[in-house]
């Protein structure tokens, strides 16, 4: 009897618990298990803390040391001529919409020379990160490609008329089946890519 009882009592906890948990107010989360999760300290970036709130970087600070050896995105170490060259396309590219491929045509030029060094460096990074797709030779026959379907051939008669801001546009923000490239390749090395694809459309 004493048994019956006890389950009795246990069952009619489970229900009273669950009726419990469900009330009217929407806004209402209910119990908190881990409310160390839900309510974080956050720290504000590029900004020191007062005191020792923040215990787990060194001195306070809220950014990391970069790893040894990495370099920032988009840090470029170079001629201060070519870095501003760099940054003025950039910024210009940034501002341009990403469906306006005629405006970066007119706006955007390559600011790297067509030297041997930056088309063989374009080169390399064509081969990362077009190859798989455009092919080898730039007629699209890549391996991925091949099954992807409907990849440009840059030899074409229709693409050999591509200049510099429209290579580096849909690029930067990819155009049809093709996906944007901007957060994978840096600005330099896309201005690199576009004078190698210039080197394809010649074939």
């Amino acid at each position: 009897m004493l048994v019956k009882n006890s389950k009795i009592l246990i069952v009619a906890g489970l229900v009273a618990g669950i009726l419990s948990s469900c009330g009217s107010d929407p806004n209402d989360t209910g119990t908190e298990f881990a409310p160390n999760m839900y309510h974080s300290v956050a720290y504000e970036p590029m900004s020191q803390t007062e005191g020792d709130t923040n215990t787990i970087n060194p001195h306070g600070m809220n950014m990391r040391l970069p790893v040894k050896g990495t370099v920032a995105r988009n840090k470029f170490s170079g001629p201060d001529s070519l870095k501003k060259a760099l940054l003025d396309q950039d910024l210009i590219s940034r501002g341009i919409p990403h469906d306006s491929i005629s405006y970066s045509e007119a706006a955007l030029k390559n600011p790297l020379e067509a030297t041997p060094e930056n088309i063989e460096a374009g080169k390399v990074q064509y081969e990362r990160f077009c190859q798989h797709c455009h092919g080898e030779t730039g007629k699209g026959d890549g391996l991925a490609g091949k099954a992807y379907k409907g990849v440009p051939v840059y030899s074409s008669d229709a693409l050999k008329t591509m200049n510099d801001g429209h290579i580096y546009h849909v690029i930067t923000n990819g155009k049809g089946r093709m996906w944007p490239h901007g957060s994978q390749v840096s600005p330099q090395n896309r201005w690199k890519i576009v004078l190698y694809v210039h080197e394809l459309q010649k074939q």
